[in-house]
């Protein structure tokens, strides 16, 4: 059971950070009138794009951090004021983001930093600060499988609910980041207090 918990409190924050419903909407537009076996490979390259990117930052970050100064209290605090700004931003936006096409259109845009952007990142960090490694990347790695099959039945999932349906379920999740940047800000202010 305590397994089951651990995992939804790495599981859920992930979820909500990576955000793979909010970024469909962006994807569609880039790839239209791309084949779909291409898309098939933006797709998937975009999935392991992020995964590496994630990874990098998990193990190096720390390092980092350590050589910096830096305490996860202090991170906490940084990291959930982030998270809180860029979750405004993504409930307050009107317009998408525009990206030129490239060959590379897999890494950049969509593995990085659509899938692993400021707020998967921030979040891995402290998850890792609290959690097991091992969790944190099951995690991460089952969030990006989820991510994969999104992407790959992307047209199926628009005509299902709708992009105005997609785009509220984003609106929720980013509502639901603004709510875990407050936790994380909260706990990081009381680690400092206690530690002063």
């Amino acid at each position: 059971m305590e397994f089951f918990n651990i995992f939804l409190l790495t599981f859920i924050p992930l979820f909500v950070a990576i955000d793979a419903p909010g970024i469909l909407p962006i994807y569609i537009s880039l790839v239209e009138g791309i084949p779909n076996n291409e898309k098939k490979k933006i797709a998937r390259q975009s999935v392991i794009t992020a995964f590496f990117v994630a990874l990098s930052f998990l193990f190096l970050g720390n390092i980092f951090f350590s050589i910096l100064g830096i305490a996860l209290e202090d991170f906490m605090i940084a990291g959930g004021i982030l998270l809180l700004i860029l979750s405004i931003s993504e409930i307050l936006r009107v317009k998408e983001k525009e990206f030129t096409l490239t060959e590379t259109l897999g890494v950049v845009p969509i593995g990085t930093p659509l899938l692993a952007g400021p707020a998967t990142l921030t979040t891995l960090i402290i998850l890792a600060g609290t959690y097991s490694y091992a969790m944190v990347i099951f995690s991460l790695f089952l969030n990006l499988l989820i991510a994969w099959i999104m992407l790959e039945k992307a047209q199926n999932l628009v005509k299902i609910f709708g992009i105005h349906g997609i785009k509220a379920f984003a609106k929720v999740m980013a509502l639901l980041l603004s709510a875990i940047a407050i936790s994380l800000i909260k706990r990081g202010l009381v680690k400092i207090l206690n530690l002063g």
